[in-house]
């Protein structure tokens, strides 16, 4: 907003009448950005909890857009009321700002067209970073992995329990309806606890962090019972809309991985490990073994449990599926004193 206050008063060799030198000019830049800024992060934060959020993105620009039309005819009506002020003859002058003339000033369609291009670029920008995660879309675009590169992350795989059985009662449109709801009550959680989503895969997700973050301060574990809790909540939702509240099962674990870019006109940055293929057959381990949620003993013995909110079952050595040498597994519950 400073650029486009400073362009369009640079068109002109004098100052308009209310400001005095440049430093009225950038106090106006700053109004003008914060009341653009507020009203920005108010058509997200009102887009994301209504049912907006369900209509095609291009309703979602439009919202956004009318929030900043708002904005610019505020800010066109305090502009004008500002020049007001250098103008004997106040009363006539607030007459003729109440008037619809404003509009049709070169000043204000100059304002309409720069928002029209902020808002396209924005949304374009945001659409993107939804479509393959914001710190992904950074990453690409810093070219940081157009190199493979090795990494030590922390992955968390969570699945939908008895998700066949699901699809065949509801059919594939009501499935993959609450296959919407449910993952939508994740993305709260994923964003405390400061992680990245890598992949949906049908009725599962895979989660990730750089393994010295995804340690600290039970992250691994909050996500998957926070997300449970969510769904809990809604339950009345849930039992309306499907008849049963969906459960899941989870699994970490961590290692060393390599990162690339993979794709020519698709990309999206890929980790390659036999992590992620022990990671998927513990996962497929908490059903027999009876346990929501399930960690590998390198993952343990990285944990901080000093302060942890969660208690560790040592379930001894488990020969996963496709695996020669047996991998130390660990049962994960919260603790009484924690919420479930």
């Amino acid at each position: 907003m400073a650029a486009f206050v400073f362009f369009r008063y640079a068109q002109s060799p004098e100052l308009p009448q209310w400001a005095i030198g440049a430093a009225d000019l950038a106090t106006l830049a700053v109004f003008m950005g914060f009341v653009f800024g507020s009203l920005h992060w108010m058509s997200n934060v009102i887009a994301d909890i209504s049912a907006i959020s369900r209509l095609p993105y291009i309703f979602s620009v439009i919202f956004k857009g009318l929030f900043l039309l708002l904005g610019a005819m505020t800010l066109a009506y305090v502009t004008q009321f500002l020049n007001m002020w250098a103008i004997e003859n106040h009363m006539v002058t607030l007459r003729q700002m109440l008037t619809a003339h404003i509009l049709y000033t070169p000043a204000f369609q100059s304002l309409i067209l720069y928002l029209v291009a902020v808002r396209v670029g924005l949304a374009f920008i945001e659409q993107m970073g939804l479509l393959v995660g914001p710190r992904v879309l950074l990453n690409i675009g810093m070219g940081k992995y157009h190199q493979p590169r090795y990494e030590q992350r922390l992955f968390l795989f969570i699945d939908m329990a008895s998700s066949t059985a699901h699809a065949e009662k509801l059919g594939d449109y009501r499935f993959s309806r609450l296959i919407q709801d449910s993952f939508s009550m994740l993305a709260d959680t994923v964003t405390n606890n400061e992680a990245e989503i890598y992949r949906y895969m049908g009725d599962a997700v895979l989660i990730h962090w750089p393994l010295k973050e995804g340690v600290k301060n039970d992250r691994c574990m909050n996500i998957y019972y926070e997300f449970c809790q969510q769904l809990n909540w809604q339950r009345s939702y849930f039992e309306e809309q499907y008849g049963f509240v969906p459960k899941f099962k989870a699994a970490a674990h961590c290692g060393q991985v390599v990162a690339a870019v993979v794709g020519v006109h698709k990309q999206e940055i890929s980790f390659f490990s036999d992590v992620l293929n022990t990671l998927a057959r513990l996962q497929d381990q908490c059903t027999p073994l009876g346990q929501r949620m399930l960690i590998s003993g390198s993952l343990q013995q990285r944990l901080d449990l000093t302060d942890s909110q969660y208690v560790l079952d040592n379930l001894g050595l488990v020969t996963l599926k496709g695996k020669q040498h047996p991998t130390e597994v660990f049962g994960v519950a919260p603790k009484r004193s924690a919420s479930n």
